[in-house]
């Protein structure tokens, strides 16, 4: 592969380890409305139009109050409990998904973006058409609203993950994934193993997709992802696993196709991720509640 030509460093990652996007909410939102961790999801709002406060009570990491007074997007990747602070009548104008990635927090996406991300609508390029789309569908009930709505809602997602893998910094991304997929050679390695996970996956053979010797990859690699290859190609393969748990597949499968010996091999390491065998892991998922809706504090 020539190292200078461009790869996309997104679909793979998509298709094998994916996110659920699902609207809630459409319209304006009054008074106290509080989005509970609880819930075991992320969200993405969208303020549309308005002005009003956000808290974080306690949450390191994120700002404990900001006052939001033009059309922005708030990004929780993971659960994280916020308030919205709301004219008591008027409102605020927001349109609000669940995001639900494949995995939990143990999916690469979701662990490599910071806790909270907050950007103004006009700052990142390619999003206005999508949200175009997506707001006429949410502004009057048509046929088949709710599942277009959703999927508009991935788009916006996809658009946005576009923006910050093109301007990390920006974004005040820290160490991870994301950064990972910014850095030119790096990315070539990470996108080589999100398309087939299940090889034999060596320092070697990372460093040779990436054009760099196996001494400077893995510092470098250590360095903008913040894990050693190995622990990051455990990492998604357990996020893999946990998907093919979701979706039904037995153990010996999932074994042959993420690249373990056999089933207890793939147990042994998902324990050591998780701190739980595959069915313990499947039966507490399973546990969960369904897609949240806001709540008055």
């Amino acid at each position: 592969m020539d190292p200078q030509s461009p790869i996309d460093r997104l679909s793979s990652l998509l298709k094998r380890s994916g996110v659920r996007v699902t609207l809630f909410h459409s319209g304006a939102l009054c008074g106290l409305q509080k989005f509970d961790s609880s819930s075991g999801f992320g969200f993405l709002h969208v303020l549309r139009r308005g002005k009003m406060e956000v808290t974080h009570h306690g949450a390191a990491g994120v700002p404990e109050k900001l006052v939001l007074d033009e059309p922005s997007l708030l990004l929780y990747p993971r659960p994280l409990t916020h308030h919205f602070h709301n004219p008591p009548r008027e409102g605020s104008d927001f349109t609000c998904a669940a995001l639900e990635f494949e995995g939990g927090s143990n999916n690469p996406l979701a662990r490599g973006l910071p806790p909270f991300i907050r950007l103004r609508l006009a700052a990142v390029e390619g999003l206005e058409p999508a949200l175009a789309l997506l707001f006429a569908e949410t502004d009057r009930v048509r046929c088949g609203q709710r599942v277009l709505a959703d999927r508009l809602f991935e788009v916006v997602l996809i658009q946005l993950l576009r923006w910050l893998l093109d301007h990390p910094e920006e974004a005040g991304i820290q160490p991870g994934l994301i950064t990972g997929l910014s850095h030119p050679r790096i990315a070539r390695a990470l996108v080589a193993l999100h398309e087939a996970p299940g090889d034999a996956w060596t320092l070697e053979r990372l460093a040779e997709c990436a054009g760099m010797s196996r001494t400077s990859f893995a510092t470098v690699f250590k360095q903008v992802v913040e894990q050693t290859p190995a622990d990051y190609v455990a990492s998604c393969r357990i996020a893999l696993a946990q998907a093919g748990l979701r979706e039904g597949r037995p153990v010996k499968l999932l074994a042959e196709q993420l690249g373990y010996a056999n089933p207890p091999a793939l147990s042994r390491a998902f324990a050591a991720k998780t701190g739980m065998s595959p069915r313990e892991w499947l039966n507490r998922d399973r546990s969960t509640g369904d897609t949240p809706a806001a709540s008055d504090g």
